[in-house]
């Protein structure tokens, strides 16, 4: 198969370290479809080179214990430390990646566009698109989307054009006269 026909391929993980001295390695997974990816017999990709995945199994917290298919020593295990997993996307029509969020307007729930998504930061609570601006929206906020854009509904005042104007005004009336004494 020629590289233009390659069908995508998405970051799914990481190789962190080998484990034991039969090939096994611990995986740390960047997906939350880590069943799909750890059957037996599924294909991972480290750079161009396929691994079929022989047995998955939890480990510690976040982590997997995973032997791939012709990886059967501890130097051959070694050998795949630190490479970045790919693996094609999971066909679900409701699911939204990364990569399709890019580019993408963010509009609110009365129709405003507030301009595109340059990043998505990832945040404990929720991860958050972060605009052209430099504003931050909540992940969680999102409630439907299109081929052109994301529908959020967010709190009053999240989105407000001018409330970094409105801020960095109310900062200077609040300042202190450096000039009297204390």
């Amino acid at each position: 198969m020629s590289e233009a026909s390659d069908p995508p391929l998405l970051e799914v993980g990481r190789v962190a370290r080998s484990h034991g001295l039969a090939g096994g390695v611990v995986v740390d997974f960047v997906t939350d479809r880590v069943a799909e990816r750890t059957v037996a017999g599924a294909i991972l990709w480290a750079d161009k080179r396929p691994l079929e995945v022989v047995t998955a199994q939890p480990h510690q917290r976040d982590k997997w214990l995973m032997s791939f298919a012709g990886v059967g020593s501890r130097d051959q295990a070694d050998q795949l430390r630190g490479l970045i997993l790919r693996a094609t996307p999971v066909e679900d029509p409701d699911a939204l990646f990364v990569h399709h969020l890019i580019g993408k307007s963010v509009v609110d729930q009365h129709g405003v566009d507030h301009g595109p998504i340059v990043a998505v930061v990832a945040n404990p609570a929720s991860d958050l698109l972060e605009l052209d601006d430099g504003r931050l929206v909540p992940l969680a906020f999102l409630v439907d989307h299109n081929p052109s854009s994301v529908i959020v509904s967010v709190p009053a005042g999240l989105l407000d054009d001018d409330s970094a104007d409105d801020s960095a005004d109310d900062s200077a009336d609040d300042s202190v006269d450096d000039s009297v004494d204390r």
